[in-house]
């Protein structure tokens, strides 16, 4: 389905949740219609059945960040800079809030460039799939710009505070292989065989058990922020949960019955 003009949104039953940046013509970057139809296609996601979901651009770029025309505008109509930062506020900064958070799943897919805000849309999935080609950088410096769509809290976290002030100081743009070496992504494929590989990493998520494979990634992304004896509470009572389930009956069953589980989410 089309979410407006800049989103689409493709759900398999039982399977990922693709959404779509669509608007090629503009690299894919964060306009209002972006930020919007990706806000409404996670709500339409959070209430079916999908199991992951998937975010990708359209056309050869992943997404290239801030909306370089919104910035033009700002500077041509003398907006004032409290009222450019609410606008910030509504847009980017609750996409990346509710994306860090979502529920589901999410799996990147970077076969272009990410760079500035996109490169951040980027790094609020919990997975970073990426091709040979993907770029990524963090370039607020080429437009005078300080850091924003959660810079400061993201990066860090992956790379480490000395290598994330390095990116943002130079404002360097770096290839696929160097991402992977600083952990940016999780894997990297050839072009040729980018869509094939993908295909077999989303199988191996949409095949788990689903409920607890929701608690297992919400854990570890809060885990950071917690004293081991919070996180050791919190797997407790997570887990009591999925011993609850359908699923973890069924995963007993097949192991000793010596086949793969087939999971519902139950």
């Amino acid at each position: 389905m089309a979410l407006g003009e800049a989103v689409r949104l493709e759900i398999e039953a039982d399977g990922p949740a693709t959404i779509t940046l669509d608007q090629p013509d503009r690299r894919n970057a964060l306009s209002a219609a972006i930020s919007t139809g990706i806000l409404e296609a996670l709500e339409e996601i959070e209430g079916s059945d999908a199991r992951c979901v998937i975010l990708e651009g359209s056309g050869g770029s992943f997404s290239a960040g801030g909306d370089i025309e919104r910035m033009v505008a700002g500077i041509e109509n003398d907006i004032p800079a409290d009222e450019q930062v609410r606008r910030l506020e509504r847009s980017s900064n609750e996409l990346i809030t509710r994306l860090v958070k979502f529920p589901v799943p999410t799996i990147a897919l970077v076969d272009g460039a990410a760079v500035g805000a996109g490169a951040n849309l980027a790094l609020a999935c919990d997975i970073q799939l990426a091709s040979e080609r993907a770029a990524f950088g963090f370039v607020f410096r080429q437009v005078g710009l300080s850091v924003d769509a959660g810079t400061s809290y993201l990066l860090p976290r992956v790379v480490g505070e000395n290598v994330a002030k390095e990116l943002v100081l130079t404002g360097d743009i770096i290839g696929a292989d160097r991402a992977d070496d600083l952990g940016l992504v999780n894997h990297v494929y050839d072009d040729d065989e980018f869509d094939a590989e993908v295909e077999a990493f989303v199988e191996k998520i949409v095949s788990g058990p689903p409920v607890a494979l929701r608690h297992a990634n919400r854990l570890i992304g809060e885990g950071v922020e917690k004293s081991l004896e919070q996180a050791l509470t919190d797997e407790a009572i997570a887990q009591g949960l999925a011993f609850d389930t359908d699923d973890h009956e069924e995963g007993v069953t097949a192991f000793f019955e010596d086949r793969d589980p087939e999971y519902q989410g139950r």
